[in-house]
Parts: structure tokens; C-alpha cells; sequence
């Protein structure tokens, strides 16, 4: 193991990962080291539907994409964090390394801390470092404060884990929009071909950054908001690309909304389009996440008559205590989870000139059209010509998900689904 001395090395407690998933990528361009009993007390906890166990295992999955095609040697020489990077993922700097405990690593520490703990195990670990690697600043990082002062008392370096903003989750996915340099029209616009079908316009051209492109994906040039568009095909270095629709402005809108941004044009023209079947859309609270699939559904469902009814549901995970059982039918069951909905049709129903009992009247035809649905008897059902929306779909297991899916792609009608 060979660890520069111009970067610190940072020794993760449990907890640290059990709190965080992603802290293995706030550490910027500095070395992490897991010990080996680390990893015994992430198996022993990732079981189970708490949070605590499903950020153990988004830690598990992160390691695992480390670890594919390296073999003994990569491990002992680190594995570069910087390889789960790619288009459209966070840019910042990640330049250090993961290493893994390989080897017997004990440390002499005072009769009063026996070994067979597992914070003291990590204590002489950390002990070990600092003696095999003296010119290297070796830092424990734990949520614990006891583990802290216990690491004080041995004249240890140790943080607590402050970095929970540096990066979120959304920040290791797939973005679905890539921004192009100014310059792009000069490198791959000498042999571009250019045509008007449908109304729609579209561009074929070819250069070395359509390597990375995938179908669907958006592409937009920063300082210019005339350009926004879609990839429709990719061939080799070879795209055909499609002019995005302008949901911001004129007479394109969803249900009467129109995007406030360059991100929720983006989520209009996929939610809108008939041909894609399966859409994500990932942001924080209040970007408009339901708003616009919901808009987006009642469009295509009352105006378009693509779709005999929208069909909505979520994973009932509550936030705090939970309020036991609740009476009614399934839909009635449902509705306090869905809070989100009645908001949100609040909101698309309104109308300033409107009286009560007309708005009451629009909110009972929508509802007409809207089906709510809960997860737990989703299995061996099929959704024919159905709009599906899975609001807060981050709560849900693998298991709940593969279920779903086969509900959805099971049959060859349409059927827009879309996950929160």
C-alpha cells in the first residue's frame, strides 16, 4: 500500500457511512481507508427497511462499482474514486483513492481498551497508520463523540463527519442534460445536415462528443437558450438530433403550466412525448416534480386522449411515528399519503374567476380521472393505456420496483410511467 504523503488519509467509522452513503465522495482529492471490521458492521446492518439500512446499502452498491475488474493488486494500490464520474454527474475534483484493509494491522493500546471491540479494533488501526506512514496526516472520521475522545485520549487526530451538503445523491446519478461548449457548432457542424419534418426540426451531424451521447438525452449550449435539443439516435460518432419543444413560453404549456426553467422544459418535452415510456425526474423538494407529471398526465389523459386514466401511488413510509390502521377502501386508505396530489390539483384546478362550487367542480371531474392505488397489491396486475406516476419512489425496494415494472411492460399498450 502506497500512500502519498501530500494527501491526508482519512479512516471512515460505521456510522459515518450508515449517516451518509455518499461520504466516500466528500473527501475532494484525499485518500479514505475502511478498515476490515468496518465492512463486518455494514453486513450486519443492511437488512431491513430503515434508513440506516438502505444508506448501507448504497454504500455496498458504490463499492461493488468500485471494485468490478480490479484485481488484487488494484485493491492493495487503492481504487481511484474519480471512476464512478461520468457525463452529466458531479464535476468536482476527486482525485484520492480507496483503500481497503488487506492485512493484519494491530497497534498496542492501554489494558482499560480491549481489542475485541469494534471501535477499538478501528483505534488500533488508526494507531498502526500513524506509525507505518508517519510523514501522512491520518484523521479518523466518526459521528461517535465517545470514539472521538477516546481517539483524543491516544493522542489521535479525529473529525466528526461535517460534510453531508458537499454532495448529495443526485449529484453520482445520471443528470439526463449535458451542457456543450461554445465552440460546438465549429467542431461538428462542418458536415451537419438539417430538416423540418412534422413541424419539428432536426439536425445530423458528427464529431467526437456524440461518443458519449445516449437516445433521449438533452443537450443545451449555456449561453444560448435558442438551442435546446434532444438526441434521437446515435450511430458510432454520428447523431440525429430533434429541436426541444419551448414549454416556457406561447402556446405550449401542460394543463396550463409553463416551465420556469431550462430543467422543467426539459421534463415537459419527455413527459409529453408518446414514444418514451419510462421517465425519471430527480430534484429537491419544490422543484415541481408532481406538479409537472401531473400536468403533464391530465394533458395527454382529458385533452390528447391518450390515456384512459391516471393511475397514482407511493410507498407508505412514514416520517415519524406511524398512525396505525387507518379504515375505508383502498383509495380511502391511500389518501392521507397523498397529500402531495390534492396540493398540487389544487393548484391545477384553480382559477381566479372561479366560484367555490365551480372549483369544487373541477377538482371532482379531475378526480374522476385519477386513481389512487397502493403498492402493496400492485402484484400480478396489468395497466392497459394507463398514465402511472410513482410519487416518492425513493422509498421504494428493488423488489417493489421489479413488481411495478412488470405491471407496466408486460403487455404492448401505452403506458407512461413516471418515478418521483
Amino acid at each position: 500500500m502506497n500512500i502519498s504523503a501530500k494527501k491526508k488519509l482519512f479512516v471512515l467509522d460505521t456510522n459515518v457511512l450508515m449517516h451518509d452513503p455518499a461520504a466516500l465522495f466528500h473527501f475532494q482529492e484525499h485518500n479514505i481507508f475502511i478498515p476490515m471490521v468496518v465492512l463486518e458492521e455494514l453486513d450486519h446492518g443492511k437488512r431491513g427497511r430503515t434508513e440506516v439500512a438502505r444508506n448501507v446499502r448504497q454504500v455496498s452498491c458504490f463499492i461493488d462499482e468500485l471494485l468490478k475488474g480490479r484485481s488484487q493488486e488494484d485493491i492493495k494500490e487503492g481504487l481511484p474514486l474519480s471512476q464512478l464520474q461520468s457525463s452529466g454527474q458531479n464535476e468536482s475534483a476527486l482525485d484520492g483513492r480507496l483503500y481497503f484493509q488487506t492485512q493484519q494491522m494491530t497497534a498496542a493500546l492501554p489494558d482499560s481498551m480491549p481489542g475485541n471491540l469494534a471501535d477499538n479494533s478501528i483505534l488500533s488501526i488508526v494507531l498502526t497508520l500513524v506509525n507505518q506512514f508517519p510523514d501522512t496526516q491520518v484523521i479518523l472520521v466518526s459521528k461517535d463523540i465517545n470514539m472521538r475522545i477516546k481517539a483524543a485520549a491516544l493522542e489521535l487526530k479525529a473529525e466528526d463527519y461535517h460534510s453531508d451538503q458537499t454532495l448529495d445523491d443526485i449529484d453520482l446519478l445520471y443528470s439526463g442534460a449535458t451542457s456543450l461548449p461554445t465552440d460546438f457548432w465549429e467542431t461538428h457542424g462542418n458536415k451537419m445536415q438539417s430538416w423540418i419534418e412534422d413541424g419539428r426540426t432536426y439536425y445530423k451531424l458528427e464529431g467526437p462528443l456524440v461518443l458519449d451521447w445516449y437516445p433521449n438525452q438533452y443537450l443545451y449550449i449555456e449561453d444560448n437558450s435558442d438551442f435546446e435539443a434532444i438526441v434521437r439516435s446515435v450511430d458510432n460518432d454520428t447523431a440525429t438530433l430533434e429541436l426541444a419543444i419551448n414549454y416556457r413560453e406561447g402556446h405550449h404549456s401542460a394543463w396550463g403550466v409553463f416551465a420556469k426553467n431550462r430543467e422543467q422544459n426539459f421534463a415537459f418535452n419527455v413527459l409529453m412525448d408518446p414514444e418514451i415510456d419510462f421517465v425519471t425526474l430527480l430534484g429537491t423538494a419544490g422543484t415541481g416534480k408532481t406538479l409537472l407529471a401531473l400536468a403533464a398526465g391530465l394533458t395527454q389523459t382529458m385533452d390528447d386522449k391518450l390515456y384512459h386514466e391516471i393511475v397514482m401511488t407511493r410507498e407508505t413510509v412514514p416520517v415519524g411515528e406511524d398512525i396505525g390502521f387507518l379504515p375505508g377502501t383502498e383509495e380511502e386508505k391511500m389518501a392521507p399519503w397523498m397529500g402531495a396530489l390534492i396540493d398540487n390539483l389544487e393548484l391545477l384546478g384553480k382559477q381566479e374567476e372561479d366560484t367555490d362550487w365551480e372549483k369544487d367542480v373541477t377538482k371532482n371531474i379531475l378526480m374522476n380521472k385519477i386513481k389512487i392505488r397502493s403498492l402493496n397489491f400492485m402484484r400480478g396486475r396489468t395497466f392497459l393505456n394507463r398514465y402511472l406516476i410513482i410519487d416518492e419512489a425513493q422509498n421504494l425496494t428493488p423488489r417493489g420496483v421489479a413488481i411495478f415494472a412488470k405491471a407496466c411492460f408486460g403487455h404492448p399498450s401505452p403506458s407512461k410511467q413516471q418515478k418521483l
